[in-house]
């Protein structure tokens, strides 16, 4: 293998958690060719968040060695609903759920992918033209004793939870996939293993050369301990304002902080990113520097470089009470027009989660409105109010208040 060849593989392992397998992946790269590289995403929600640009930048580090991505919409397969990890039958989407969400994940992924690089197909395109007689003839290929080796199959079948016959057809469906598109590679989560496997399978009945299977950890969230999920409330979503990717990036502790440097920077590279942690451990750098960094790198790839600078500057004036806070983009907040009190137009801002943890932070002098610190739980603030609201060094929000309609 040629050293760029090299430095290629090392640049697709980078992050990942298997490469199945990597003898062939260093022999399809030592052919020269473009590679056909493929991931598919369920559109069941209509927003992506930085968990999926995990799967996202691995495909980007394809494009950017010459290979061509397949971004793969599984308008089909959605109406399955994935049931990986899931303990009970998902509900399926509707067709016009699925298209919705579609549209708006094309949208999305330009944020990372090279357009040029990149074809979007949807799996309704073959599977669309199929028959019952051909969806019977494609189950015939594994039997129910192959499908519950699947983890969270063997997991519900030995816990006498249902397994709906149509989940069984869904790692079929998305393994045949891979022959409809001749992936050579395929990325997936952890979560995918299975799936990404039965591709390399029913690719081989049906006379192709398997595609290596590439599979990613799953991104942990902003509380440090579940992966990512909008359901759990500890994602940054991709469509977010500049200035919320970078105060929810600067709040992930320092140990996490390595974990997505690996996942989700393009910037700061495997040799740099080992000194910078060493340099932390030995006290000659403040994680937060690191942090900044990784926070403009982010905002910049899902904005640009001007909404990253003024973001981070707002973020600054407002963590350090230095600077101009106006920089801080304006959020609307409609009160009663006698006003609210400091703990109810925390929450009604979303700084705090609830009146009570509001009070909390009250007692602990944890509240500042424009820089200063407020302890009078009594003080109202009425339409016509514009300020910042702060609570603790990170949760801040520069709000106008408006009366309610």
């Amino acid at each position: 293998m040629s050293q760029n060849q090299q430095q290629a593989l090392e640049l697709i392992a980078r992050g990942t958690d298997e490469i199945l397998k990597r003898d062939e992946l260093e022999a399809k790269l030592a052919r020269g060719r473009p590679l056909r590289v493929k991931a598919g995403f369920d559109p069941t929600a209509p927003d992506l968040h930085l968990g999926h640009t995990v799967l996202l930048n691995k495909l980007r580090q394809f494009q950017d060695l010459g290979h061509t991505v397949v971004f793969l919409v599984g308008d089909f397969t959605g109406m399955i609903g994935d049931p990986s990890g899931k303990s009970a039958t998902r509900p399926p989407l509707s067709r016009e759920d699925v298209l919705a969400n579609a549209e708006t994940y094309k949208a999305q992924v330009f944020k990372v992918l090279d357009p040029e690089r990149t074809e979007v197909r949807f799996n309704s395109e073959w599977f669309g033209a199929m028959g019952a007689a051909d969806m019977i003839r494609l189950a015939s290929t594994h039997t129910v004793a192959r499908m519950l080796e699947r983890d969270d199959f063997a997991k519900r079948f030995g816990n006498h939870q249902s397994i709906a016959i149509h989940e069984f057809l869904y790692p079929l469906v998305q393994g045949y996939d891979s022959v409809a598109l001749e992936a050579d590679v395929e990325c997936g989560g952890t979560d995918q293993k299975f799936n990404l496997l039965m591709g390399r399978g029913l690719q081989e009945q049906h006379g192709q050369e398997p595609q290596v299977v590439l599979t990613m950890p799953l991104l942990v969230g902003l509380d440090g301990v579940n992966k990512m999920s909008k359901s759990l409330g500890n994602y940054i979503g991709v469509t977010e304002p500049a200035i919320d990717i970078v105060n929810k990036a600067m709040r992930i502790g320092d140990d996490l902080m390595w974990d997505w440097i690996e996942l989700l920077s393009f910037e700061i590279g495997i040799d740099e990113a080992a000194r910078l942690k060493a340099d932390v451990a030995a006290g000659a750098l403040n994680p937060r520097e690191v942090k900044l960094r990784l926070a403009r790198e982010l905002a910049t790839r899902l904005h640009d470089a001007a909404a990253a600078a003024t973001a981070i500057a707002g973020w600054q004036a407002a963590v350090t009470g230095q600077g101009d806070t106006s920089l801080l983009p304006l959020q609307d907040v409609a009160v009663p027009a006698e006003g609210l009190r400091i703990a109810a137009l925390l929450t009604a801002a979303g700084i705090t989660p609830s009146n009570s943890e509001a009070n909390r932070k009250l007692r602990e002098r944890a509240v500042k409105v424009d820089g200063a610190v407020v302890e009078d739980g009594a003080a109202l603030f009425g339409p016509g109010f514009e300020g910042v609201l702060q609570v603790g060094k990170r949760n801040f929000a520069r709000v106008r208040l408006v009366a309610r309609g």
